[in-house]
């Protein structure tokens, strides 16, 4: 049975990238796209495409002295970028606990996270694709303040 969840190392990082998923979406684009490889390094240079979305994720707060335990979230930041002859990467963006302003440990759900890296790779590389709908949902509100990707300038509800 495969791992719907996915634990980042380094539990103080701002934004974190998920190599060991590139089978994963090498596997949702196979059909359409030959050949796809995973750019390690987090950084644009280079790079051709660049698109901003929200994944899912569940965060723990680190600090032992706070009360505040975890919180899910359906608008986990991840910036997705393109480079040459089908390379791509995903970085994901850390939150920060409302009680204490410590950054979280993230638990990535790993569906979203392919579902969103394999439609945009497939729409970069040309191939028709109808476009997904979300429904808005009903929740809390995006905590701009608490959101590493708000504090980069790419979480798409910075502008929101």
């Amino acid at each position: 049975m495969a791992k719907k969840f996915s634990k980042p190392k380094g539990e103080t990082r701002t934004s974190f990238m998920f190599p060991s998923f590139h089978q994963d979406v090498v596997n949702a684009v196979s059909d359409e796209i030959a050949s796809t490889r995973f750019h390690k390094n987090d950084s644009n240079r280079d790079s051709n495409n660049e698109y901003s979305t929200h994944v899912m994720g569940k965060f723990r707060c680190n600090n032992d002295a706070c009360s505040a335990g975890g919180w899910g979230s359906k608008k986990v930041a991840i910036l997705i970028r393109g480079y040459p002859k089908n390379g791509y990467n995903a970085v994901v963006f850390n939150q920060r606990c409302k009680s204490c302003n410590r950054l979280g440990t993230l638990t990535l759900d790993k569906k979203s996270y392919v579902d969103r890296v394999a439609y945009r790779l497939k729409k970069w590389a040309g191939i028709p694709m109808e476009q997904q709908y979300y429904v808005q949902k009903e929740g809390l509100p995006h905590e701009k303040d608490l959101c590493e990707g708000c504090k980069r300038g790419v979480c798409r509800q910075t502008n929101d």
